[in-house]
């Protein structure tokens, strides 16, 4: 399905979201409200097990803002911040895929996601580099930094404006694998195939219980944690998954 600045491609269970939005893959109010609508395809497509998130071309995931939409920004930045929240705790798995620079708003997004996977090349970097312009991260990047690098660092790249390359964003948990060009997507998309044979409701519960835990505190995650374990003790792939041990055999996940 192509959209104006999205293309949303279907590989079996996985959906890939793609940002094309040349030349910086940037997001302006017409990519947000498009990119609005790809979230509620895929997460109401029953097929849809993973999603990789992206960017068009091979030199920019996304370099986040688009300063040429400036007079839209008070309605782009509550959309996007409500959109990346939104990905946070997204009921399917989500990999960010950084194919090139990611920068501002578009590693805000990718720290949403999941799990992050990044091109090894020397123009690839990524970071937060609002300051560099008398602005902060609005996006979410305050607060997923400092929780997936620690506080001191995450002070250290926000206030400095500094960025990373892959080598240096793995070294410090930023991003969780790194591959040459040729060898991204390929890995990216084993992968999430990987993950769509998981039990689509167990990861679902799983990743809504993180979700809560995250967002509403220790409490609300267990509780949470709880009613999916009921959900799933009902459920056709708990069975499926006690069978398949007892045979010895691997299971075959339905999601039901």
């Amino acid at each position: 399905m192509r959209y104006k600045n999205i293309i949303l491609e279907k590989r079996g269970a996985i959906s890939i979201i793609i940002l094309d939005h040349p030349p910086a893959n940037a997001w302006d109010l017409l990519s947000i409200e498009e990119f609005e609508q790809v979230i509620d395809v895929v997460e109401n497509d029953r097929d849809t097990r993973v999603v990789i998130l992206t960017g068009a071309g091979d030199t920019y995931f996304s370099a986040g803002f688009d300063v040429k939409d400036v007079d839209n920004v008070s309605v782009i930045s509550p959309k996007a911040r409500a959109l990346w929240i939104r990905i946070d705790r997204f009921p399917k798995p989500v990999v960010a895929v950084i194919n090139g620079y990611a920068l501002g708003g578009g590693l805000e997004l990718a720290m949403s996601c999941h799990f992050r996977f990044m091109v090894n090349t020397p123009k690839a970097s990524i970071g937060l580099t609002e300051l560099n312009f008398g602005i902060i991260p609005g996006w979410g990047g305050t607060q997923r930094l400092p929780r997936i690098v620690g506080r001191a660092k995450a002070l250290d790249m926000i206030i400095f404006s500094k960025t990373l390359n892959a080598l240096e964003a793995l070294d410090i948990g930023l991003v969780d694998q790194v591959f040459a060009p040729e060898k991204l997507m390929d890995n990216a998309l084993a992968f999430a195939q990987k993950l769509a044979e998981r039990p689509p409701i167990a990861v679902s519960c799983v990743l809504k219980a993180m979700a809560a835990g995250k967002y509403e505190g220790m409490d609300k995650g267990i509780e949470v944690e709880a009613e999916g374990s009921t959900c799933v003790r009902d459920s056709k792939d708990r069975k499926e998954g006690f069978k398949a041990f007892l045979e010895k055999r691997t299971p075959e996940f339905k999601g039901e």
